[in-house]
């Protein structure tokens, strides 16, 4: 305790609490924005979808690492995810962030709903995508959820089946994204006016 000079007493300031690691359970994690560098131009947000903890036993006790499923985005038609594994979860959402970075696609939109319905699938995870009239919002669960989030898609509705691991989810989401196709790019790949 330090008393100043106005008579009032003031506790030593305490060491910032550490954030506890998450967990899984597909909880939507952190929300972040930032900055890729060139002049500020491109701004993408993440958001972790999943962080899943692996106990490793050694002669001194358990040793843990984490792996984290991050979605990168600048919610105006680009969008990548990425997967991160470190001995922390900061760490591991650091590499997961640069690792989607590397797989950024052009999501092609209609207002602000997909151009028309998709299924795609991953191993077991299958996934279909459907376009929503204006205001009905993202209809999903929180994996598929942010994946359209961060691609700018603000009306559209999903429905999953089979499998509900994370990472199959976003891969069946991201398979659906990639075969969309605009009324442009039909038109030209075929040389007609539609």
């Amino acid at each position: 305790m330090v008393l100043d000079d106005d008579s009032t007493t003031t506790a030593a300031a305490a060491p910032p609490a550490q954030p506890r690691p998450e967990r899984g359970g597909g909880r939507e994690g952190r929300r972040r924005d930032r900055d890729d560098g060139e002049g500020g131009e491109a701004v993408f947000q993440e958001i972790v979808v999943k962080v899943n903890r692996c106990a490793k036993v050694m002669k001194g006790g358990r040793r843990f690492s984490f792996s984290a499923l991050v979605v990168v985005g600048n919610r105006d038609g680009k969008v990548g995810y990425g997967f991160g594994k470190a001995r922390a979860v900061p760490n591991a959402v650091e590499k997961g962030v640069k690792d989607a970075k590397k797989s950024l696609i052009s999501v092609p939109r209609v207002g602000t709903t997909i151009p028309h319905r998709v299924d795609s699938s991953f191993e077991a995870s299958r996934i279909r995508l459907i376009p929503a009239a204006a205001g009905t919002g993202i209809v999903a669960g929180g994996t598929v959820r942010a994946v359209m989030e961060l691609a700018g898609v603000k009306d559209v509705l999903t429905k999953s089946y089979g499998q509900t691991n994370a990472i199959n989810l976003v891969k069946a989401a991201f398979k659906g994204l990639q075969a969309l196709r605009s009324r442009a790019q039909i038109e030209s790949l075929r040389g007609v006016s539609l």
